[in-house]
């Protein structure tokens, strides 16, 4: 549900805001066609305000101009509409798939959106190695590559990893590691790992294991788990007793591994299982990812709607185009509600995926028993949130009331940078609200102009690049993107700044606190400063003391990772990276043949002619770069 309400409708006798809804819309009739499609309607500032699709464009909208027989929610919506867009698409399932698109992207207001801007994480197999390699892999796929996915969560893909590692015995280094070995590493003496990178495994045997890993993830590990089991009896029998040991350890490894999923389903290959539970005007839904007969793991998924006239199926249909717009649907998804229009969202996703995709609600049997166990985890998930947004919902008014804010605030921002004696400068703003910590809204800051340490003027350019943006999306302040409280890790002399830069933007009025841990630097007995107040403390025991400390050292851990990422990117960069034509895979080559970056400056355009890999042309280039003379 939005933060936001928009205007209440008017009142009988007060129609002219609605007659100028109902005018747009009724303007755009003549001109719209009877062919499938997607409609926008839009407010005075041209932000979408729903987003819908239709078997017929005219037909569709001429409904919204009937306005006595709209339900509430939707006359407010014509209130507001000032526009009107439509695009034509081939068929309605077309248009539904561009629906789904568009309220990711859009956002509008009146439209069941789901919120979730995490990306999944997928298995990678390397194919362009001669020895692939596994790992976890985020993001856009590169060639000679295979994936599997997607799964629910990092630690779902990690614990598949681990897997992969005990019972096949893959390599999850690194390439540059792999080539710089000369002897096993650890993972080789706890047996996680067949040591390729030293020639312990043939290259034979490796591809023997590679294979036996894609059918475990295509979901063939009985068939594995037989063969094994014949080849440890093979080894006993001709007393290859250390054989015979790694063999029975691969098959305990396979045995634990097929243990451990808390939800089993004979006979499902990949699939997924999806449930929904409302309450309370909001919803949650539950999503357990199956591939290859194994559990992936599973992710809540909290939608923001308007409460009154929403049915289940509609929440579950507009869920389903949104959740597979970004990830290729399964053949077969099990549902605890059937969305309104099944047929017509079947025949979207087989074009999405370019196969039959089955939309099935179970009624008996294990796949009713793994959709009404999501659906418990749903309602948990949902008791959950809602038990936390009312305290969160107290605290929230337990700062106002600490710092004398005029309403209850539902956004904090949070500010911190870090940097070693001012190199590798990094800020960091942290987003907290009625939901906790709002995550898909931090923001990282690589300080380009101060330098030297100077953490004041650090925090200038954070704040000056943070609301510069502000006043150009939002110059208004009517959007979710502007806060109600600023939190700033420092004492008197970072507030100072702080509102200095602040006077200068013109944003003045945004409340700003400093909280330092004072000169003995005990945490628990912070010193808060703001305007027009003497530095004060809270009790040692306040649970808004907490609650701010929560937030500073949230800001705190956020900087720190992200100046740690950024320092460990400078340390590995290389003077060849500034030199015109020479790649990863070039530099790779001449690093192996050179061994450093400095016998690369050293070599002479002989020797680098003779480099594997590195031609007359390039090696001319590579040469005049580092001799311009």
């Amino acid at each position: 549900m939005p933060e936001n309400d928009p205007p209440e409708a008017p009142m009988e006798g007060d129609a002219a805001p609605v007659m100028q809804g109902l005018a747009v819309l009724e303007a755009a009739l003549p001109t719209l066609p009877l062919s499938p499609g997607v409609y926008r309607m839009l407010d005075a500032r041209g932000e979408a305000l729903y987003v819908g699709k239709a078997r017929a464009l005219r037909r569709r909208v001429t409904t919204y101009t009937q306005v006595a027989r709209l339900p509430e929610r939707l006359r407010r919506m014509v209130f507001e509409t000032r526009r009107l867009e439509v695009i034509t698409t081939g068929s309605e399932a077309e248009a539904l798939l561009l629906e789904a698109n568009l309220i990711k992207k859009l956002r509008p207001r009146f439209n069941i959106v789901l919120r979730d801007d995490k990306s999944y994480p997928w298995l990678m197999l390397s194919e362009d190695h001669a020895y692939p390699q596994i790992a976890k892999h985020r993001g856009e796929r590169r060639k000679g590559a295979s994936y599997f996915g997607p799964f629910a969560s990092a630690w779902a893909v990690n614990q598949t990893i681990t897997a992969l590692q005990r019972v096949f015995l893959l390599r999850t280094c690194r390439d540059t590691v792999f080539d710089s070995r000369d002897r096993p590493c650890l993972l080789f003496q706890i047996k996680r790992c067949s040591a390729p990178c030293v020639d312990r495994v043939s290259r034979e045997e490796y591809g023997e294991l590679v294979r036996e890993a894609k059918q475990f993830l295509a979901g063939e590990t009985p068939s594995i788990q037989k063969r094994l089991a014949a080849e440890m009896e093979q080894a006993a029998e001709a007393l290859e007793f250390e054989r015979a040991a790694s063999l029975r350890d691969r098959i305990r490894g396979l045995t634990h591994v097929q243990g451990s999923s808390r939800i089993n389903m004979e006979g499902v290959g990949d699939a997924d299982v999806i449930a929904l539970h409302m309450a309370a005007g909001q919803s949650c839904v539950q999503v357990f990812f199956f591939r290859g007969g194994r559990n992936n793991g599973n992710r809540p998924y909290f939608l923001t709607h308007a409460k009154a006239d929403i049915t289940p199926e509609e929440v579950m249909e507009s869920f389903l185009g949104q959740l597979y717009e970004d990830l290729p649907p399964p053949p077969l998804v099990l549902l605890s509600h059937e969305p309104s229009e099944a047929p017509l969202l079947a025949e979207a996703l087989r074009i999405k995926a370019g196969r039959k995709v089955e939309l099935s609600r179970p009624q008996r049997g294990d796949k009713r028993a793994a959709v009404e166990h999501a659906a418990t985890n749903a309602r948990e998930a949902l008791e959950r949130r809602l038990a936390e947004s009312t305290a969160q919902g107290a605290l929230l008014e337990g700062v106002a009331t600490v710092f004398g804010l005029p309403d209850t605030p539902s956004r904090i921002e949070v500010y911190d940078n870090s940097h070693i004696q001012g190199a590798n400068a990094y800020g960091a703003m942290i987003v907290a609200g009625a939901g906790g910590f709002m995550k898909s809204a931090y923001r990282k800051f690589s300080i380009r102009e101060a330098k030297g340490g100077d953490d004041f003027a650090m925090m200038r350019e954070m704040l000056e690049r943070r609301f510069a943006r502000a006043l150009k999306e939002d110059p208004t302040r009517e959007g979710e993107s502007w806060p109600d409280l600023l939190l700033i890790d420092g004492g008197a002399g970072q507030l100072s700044s702080v509102r200095a830069v602040m006077a200068e933007l013109g944003v003045d009025d945004i409340p700003v606190v400093a909280i330092a841990k004072g000169v003995d630097r005990d945490a628990g007995r912070e010193w808060f400063e703001m305007d027009g107040r003497e530095a004060f403390q809270l009790p040692p025991r306040d649970p808004v003391l907490y609650y701010l400390q929560r937030l500073r050292d949230e800001a705190h851990r956020f900087v720190i990772n992200t100046h740690r990422a950024g320092r460990s990117k400078s340390l590995v960069k290389s003077e060849l990276d500034e030199v015109p034509g020479v790649g990863t895979l070039v530099k790779r080559k001449l690093l192996n043949h050179f061994g450093s970056a400095r016998g690369v400056r050293n070599a002479g355009l002989d020797d680098l002619v003779n480099c594997p890999g590195i031609g007359q042309s390039l090696a001319k280039k590579i040469f005049e770069h580092f001799h311009p003379a």
